[in-house]
């Protein structure tokens, strides 16, 4: 691959499609980050005796969350970008680096709280995130880090990526960034959903038509074709179905 010290077997070109791979696997993060990020609020705020906690009827505060979300698609791929070039020039891993999925909604709904509603605010919130930084990069540099990474037990280590990984497939899973077969419920909290818009209630809760949106369907198609090729050990088996799926759902009301 052209590193100083190359793995057993590898190619240019299985590098350029593993990094393609990873690249259209973790693209969603650009768009969902940015969306849990604003659902804080962040720095917009409004008169809440008039408009109420959320400020949702506010049209400056609307506005404003609207410019917040663009800033945070340019940071998020910003620090990504810059994450994954330091650690390939200088660690040479083939690891890929982007925002939190868990501790960014962690920030945003409990710190903070949807819109500012939390005990804490946004700025005090982004101030000890910031300490924590600092904090983590003083361990790595002392060696610190790793010494706490060895002591905690791997059975640990696997239900912390166990957890991750489900939050994410329930990101997924729901219709506000993903394929819309989970919804709302009043009695279960989370129901099969995957109906069109036009037939969910102001409180996302399918009233018809459950089990035949497109989106939910073009999505479970695309999974079996992944897990599919996967079986079969088919080179560029995720690329493939995550291209198959966008170009599907591009030129059709499916995306």
């Amino acid at each position: 691959s052209g590193a100083q010290v190359e793995r057993a077997g590898s190619k240019f070109s299985i590098e350029l499609r593993a990094g393609l791979t990873i690249f259209v696997a973790m693209a969603y993060i650009i768009s969902t980050n940015a969306l849990i990020l604003t659902d804080s609020g962040g720095p917009c705020d409004c008169d809440r005796e008039q408009f109420g906690a959320t400020c949702e009827d506010d049209p400056a505060y609307t506005t404003c969350l609207q410019g917040m979300k663009l800033d945070m698609i340019t940071a998020t791929c910003a620090i990504s970008c810059l994450a994954c070039i330091a650690m390939g020039l200088l660690a040479n891993l083939p690891i890929a680096l982007a925002p939190g999925m868990g501790l960014n909604a962690y920030f945003a709904y409990t710190v903070v709280g949807f819109h500012g509603t939390g005990k804490v605010s946004y700025q005090n919130a982004l101030a000890a995130v910031c300490i924590e930084g600092i904090i983590f990069f003083a361990l790595s540099i002392l060696g610190i880090r790793q010494w706490f990474a060895r002591i905690i037990p791997a059975s640990l280590k696997t239900a912390t990526g166990t957890g991750i990984g489900i939050y994410l497939a329930f990101i997924g899973l729901q219709s506000s960034a993903g394929i819309g077969l989970i919804t709302s419920s009043s009695s279960t909290l989370v129901e099969l959903g995957g109906c069109p818009p036009e037939y969910r209630d102001e409180n996302n809760v399918c009233t018809s038509h459950h089990m035949q949106g497109g989106p939910m369907w073009l999505g479970v198609m695309g999974l079996i074709l992944i897990g599919t090729l996967l079986l079969y050990r088919f080179k560029g088996a995720i690329l493939i179905g995550i291209f198959l799926v966008a170009i599907i759902s591009w030129p059709r009301p499916t995306a």
